[in-house]
């Protein structure tokens, strides 16, 4: 699961993980309203590394996230800041073509760090990082794990982390 917006216009695509692996993968659909992208690779070698899910409806604002990314092309970035403020909107957010609440973390987002996940404290993904304000430092904006997870259907007898990796 990625962003729509990183893999826009894109059939296939390159997955690099943290340990360097890469994989070719492809482009299995898109939603371009909610700004999500799901790709399946064909993993081979090693398990592949993951990330326990949480859940983005628990979050409070004033808990701890961790944001991850690639920002501006520095890899395996990490920033630490707190949730900011959830449900907001998209035209908030100043992106009204949206169908997403977000998730506002002062957790740095720069350009890069698209399509990475927003952790809580306890290491688990609650969002997938998506937007900056442009006129405003120090604000991103994170679609909910719960709301990537629901457009991913629900293919019954698969785990939520087995609906998300495909």
């Amino acid at each position: 699961m990625t962003n729509a917006h990183v893999v826009k216009n894109a059939a296939k695509v390159t997955v690099t993980l943290i340990d360097g692996r890469t994989f070719d993968g492809l482009v299995r659909g898109t939603d371009e309203f909610m700004d999500l992208a799901a790709i399946r690779i064909k993993p081979s070698g090693k398990p592949l590394p993951t990330a326990p899910l949480g859940r983005s409806d628990e979050l409070q604002v004033g808990d701890w996230a961790i944001a991850i990314g690639n920002a501006v092309g520095l890899d395996s970035t990490v920033t630490l800041g707190i949730i900011s403020s959830l449900s907001r909107s998209a035209a908030e957010v100043g992106i009204p073509n949206k169908k997403v609440n977000f998730i506002q973390t002062d957790a740095a987002i720069n350009p890069g760090n698209s399509g990475g996940p927003l952790l809580n404290e306890f290491g688990e993904v609650v969002g997938i990082n998506t937007a900056i304000r442009a006129n405003a430092a120090g604000i991103g904006f994170a679609i909910p794990i719960d709301t990537a997870e629901k457009a991913t259907g629900t293919d019954l007898g698969r785990s939520r982390e087995e609906r998300l990796i495909s």
